[in-house]
């Protein structure tokens, strides 16, 4: 009888030896005379376990992890393939704390599944969402979102349902879906496990988009550095194309969805929906003015609703389970699950799915487990290189959009970094700067000019020289970004600059107080 093993493909368990894993064990069966099938599959999000080979017993999976090559012939002979006793043993994966504490609606396949398999998607109850949609009118649809308080997850928490709705009413010819998966910020990594692992709940939920606001044709546009998670997507659309759930008519509906993947160029703006639609047309990613706004005037001058990777993904369990369900997670007007990204110098970095509320000490630490280093958390910054840096005082708040943004801070796309105090907040502060004047698209003077200008004026506050006097000027150039540039690439520097500066005020006197002529 065949043994089923699942090993992922996912970049993080590829990098740590996954494709190397997966020969030791096929070469390691093939001298035993067993017979083995693998799966590869994506990852559950246990980065520090990774990579986790798993085992389907009659009692159900049993993983392994981290394995390595040389590990493989010791885990054959204690009976890797009937989940025998061996120190990597970890028992059901669903039982390890790190998962079982977890709200799983949207990773719930993840590391579970064939990701390119539409049977597999199925078996698991993919498509149900759909199945649903197909059932109600685009009003309909449109209403469970709304409903659901579903808000953008790719930074800005717009709630979703209104973007639909306007996209919906709008008369037009053509529309258009555009998921944004330029998923650049530091620290994040949900959207590639998404489309690494489940892609076709994203091809599910941007098939339920275009049907609610009328559109026929949707875009992926995805990050360059994303290499596995592009020939993923492109092998899971052409099957989901062979079975009948894109194309001219998805699931016999008569309704028609069609589905490409755009590659980007590695352009940290592209992130920002409108230099993204300049860059999907084949121009220089560059923000556009608005008005008009995308869901009005967006790809090609049409209708487009342009939503990111989380928000498609989280579509299919809202309708499937309905909208009620789902705002039944979170709190206040943060409702349903945030995918947060834990990573930086911690003990257990991974994918973390949970109702919004969790504080940002219970999500470092008693999920966590604390830093790496061992040492003490000085600061933690939230939201990506344009988030706040929080420290010590600040992390019993809540990941909430309205409890982030009263403390000056953001939940931006769920990443967190844990940094250690050996962290020096004033170089932190500088790249801040630093990352602004080089990835700025250079459209708007507050942003190409004032983050160069930060760069120098950090430099000499740094370097001791008149650091009251320079602080200020940091000060009014924070001030002049945020309210003059033209989107959040300028308008969010000031965030990580002056909650360094706010927070941390003891590295910002720590040059070298050289004279004033030293200029």
């Amino acid at each position: 009888m065949s043994i089923t093993l699942y090993v992922p493909r996912d970049a993080v368990a590829l990098g740590l030896g996954a494709n190397r894993v997966a020969r030791a064990l096929f070469a390691g069966a093939e001298r035993r005379g067993l017979d083995i099938k693998i799966v590869r599959t994506g990852s559950r999000g246990l980065f520090w376990l990774e990579p986790m080979v798993e085992v389907a017993t009659p009692e159900g999976r049993i993983a392994y992890g981290p394995v390595t090559p040389s590990d493989v012939d010791a885990l054959l002979e204690a009976g890797l393939t009937l989940g025998g006793a061996h120190p990597l043993r970890l028992g059901d994966p669903e039982t390890i704390p790190f998962l079982a504490r977890q709200h799983r609606l949207t990773f719930h396949r993840c590391g579970v599944i064939d990701p390119v398999s539409v049977a597999d998607y199925r078996a698991h109850g993919g498509y149900r969402g759909l199945e649903a949609a197909l059932r109600r009118d685009a009003e309909g649809i449109v209403a469970e979102v709304r409903g659901s308080g579903l808000r953008g997850r790719g930074g800005a928490g717009f709630p979703a349902g209104i973007k639909w709705n306007t996209v919906m009413l709008a008369e037009a010819d053509q529309k258009y879906v555009v998921c944004n998966a330029d998923e650049g910020d530091s620290g994040t990594f949900a959207d590639r496990m998404m489309m690494e692992g489940d892609p076709f709940n994203l091809i599910e939920g941007m098939t339920i988009a275009g049907i609610a606001v009328g559109a026929t044709r949707g875009y992926i546009y995805l990050r360059s550095e994303y290499p596995q998670a592009f020939e993923t997507l492109k092998e899971a659309i052409a099957n989901g194309l062979r079975a009948g759930v894109l194309g001219d008519d998805v699931m016999g509906s008569g309704r028609a969805f069609h589905l490409e993947v755009r590659l980007g160029a590695g352009a940290y703006i592209c992130g920002e929906e409108t230099s993204l639609l300049e860059s999907l047309e084949g121009k220089r990613g560059i923000v556009r003015a608005k008005p008009p706004i995308p869901a009005l005037k967006g790809f090609l001058g049409k209708p487009t609703l342009v939503n990111n990777v989380m928000t498609f993904t989280a579509v299919p369990w809202i309708l499937e389970h309905g909208a009620e369900a789902y705002a039944a997670y979170g709190q206040g007007r943060s409702l349903g699950t945030l995918p947060i990204q834990l990573a930086g110098n911690v003990r257990h970095g991974g994918l973390i799915e949970y109702a919004f509320g969790l504080t940002l000490r219970q999500v470092i630490e008693d999920f966590g487990g604390g830093t790496r280093s061992g040492r003490p958390v000085r600061a933690v910054q939230v939201g990506g290189p344009l988030g706040a840096y929080f420290p010590d005082a600040l992390l019993d708040t809540p990941l909430d959009y309205e409890a982030m943004a009263a403390k000056k801070g953001l939940v931006g796309h769920g990443g967190i970094v844990v940094f250690d105090d050996t962290v020096d907040m004033a170089a932190q502060a500088r790249f801040a700067f630093e990352f602004c004047a080089t990835e700025s698209c250079g459209k708007c003077t507050p942003c190409r000019i004032g983050a160069t200008r930060g760069v120098e004026t950090m430099d000499k506050v740094i370097a001791g020289l008149r650091v009251p006097e320079n602080l200020k000027v940091v000060e009014d150039l924070c001030e002049v970004m945020t309210d003059g540039s033209l989107c959040a690439m300028g308008g969010l520097t000031p965030m990580p600059v002056m909650s360094a500066i706010t927070h941390f005020p003891e590295d910002f006197s720590r040059g070298g107080q050289l004279p004033i002529a030293a200029e």
